[in-house]
C-alpha cells in the first residue's frame, strides 16, 4: 500500500483486464476506516490491519464483486456496502450487510452519490479528509484512459443514464477524482 495523502492509501495495482489497472482506496478515520472498491492482493491485507483494518467496505458498482470480499469480511469483520440495484449480483460472492438506493450520507461520513449508467447500481462516494481535501471516488463512472476522463456502458447500463450522472458530477468540486479503474498509468487526478 502507498500513502497518497494523510488519511488516504492506495493498493498496488491489480489488472482485471488487459490494459486495464485497477486499485481500492482506504480512508482512514476516527470512527472506523472505509475501503472503496475491492482487492484480492493479500499482501495488502496486513499493511491494512496494521492501519486498524476496514470497517466499511462500499463498493461502487457489482463489477468489483468477487473471492476477495469474503476474504475481506472474514479478516477485518468489515461490513459490505452497495446499491440495492447491485446487491443481487454482489451477493452472489458476499453476504451484503448495508444497502443504499439514494443520495445520502452513511457512516464513515461519506456521502452515497447514485450514478446509474455504467450499470444500474453504480455510485460514486464523495468524503472530505481532515486536511480540507474532498475526495470523489467515480468507481468506473468516470475513469482515466491515458490521463483523460473517459465513460463506459456496461452490460445493463444506459447511455442516457450515465449521461445524466455525469451532469450530476459535473457540479461537484472534489480536490481528487479516483477511479476504481484506469488505462495507463494515472489512477486518480487532483482538480
Amino acid at each position: 500500500m502507498k500513502q497518497i495523502y494523510p488519511d488516504l492509501w492506495q493498493t498496488q495495482a491489480e489488472h482485471p483486464f488487459f490494459g486495464v489497472t485497477s486499485h481500492a482506496y482506504l480512508l482512514v478515520r476516527e470512527t472506523g476506516n472505509v475501503l472503496f472498491y475491492s482487492t484480492g492482493l493479500s499482501q495488502e491485507y496486513d499493511k491494512i490491519h496494521a492501519l486498524s483494518g476496514i470497517t466499511y467496505q462500499y463498493l461502487s458498482h457489482s463489477d468489483e464483486a468477487g473471492p476477495a470480499l469474503v476474504k475481506i469480511k472474514e479478516l477485518f469483520g468489515s461490513n459490505l456496502c452497495c446499491h440495492r440495484l447491485d446487491e443481487p449480483a454482489v451477493s452472489k460472492a458476499a453476504t451484503v450487510d448495508c444497502i443504499f438506493d439514494k443520495r445520502e450520507i452513511v457512516p464513515g461520513n461519506v456521502e452515497v452519490i447514485p450514478t446509474p449508467g455504467h450499470t444500474p447500481g453504480s455510485v460514486c462516494f464523495l468524503a472530505s479528509s481532515a486536511d480540507g481535501k474532498t475526495y470523489l471516488f467515480t468507481g468506473d463512472t468516470l475513469f482515466l484512459n491515458k490521463g483523460a476522463w473517459d465513460t463506459r456502458v456496461n452490460a445493463g447500463g444506459s447511455k442516457s443514464d450515465i449521461k445524466n450522472s455525469l451532469m450530476l458530477l459535473r457540479d461537484l468540486k472534489p480536490s481528487v477524482v479516483l477511479s476504481s479503474a484506469s488505462v495507463g498509468s494515472v489512477p486518480f487526478k487532483e482538480s
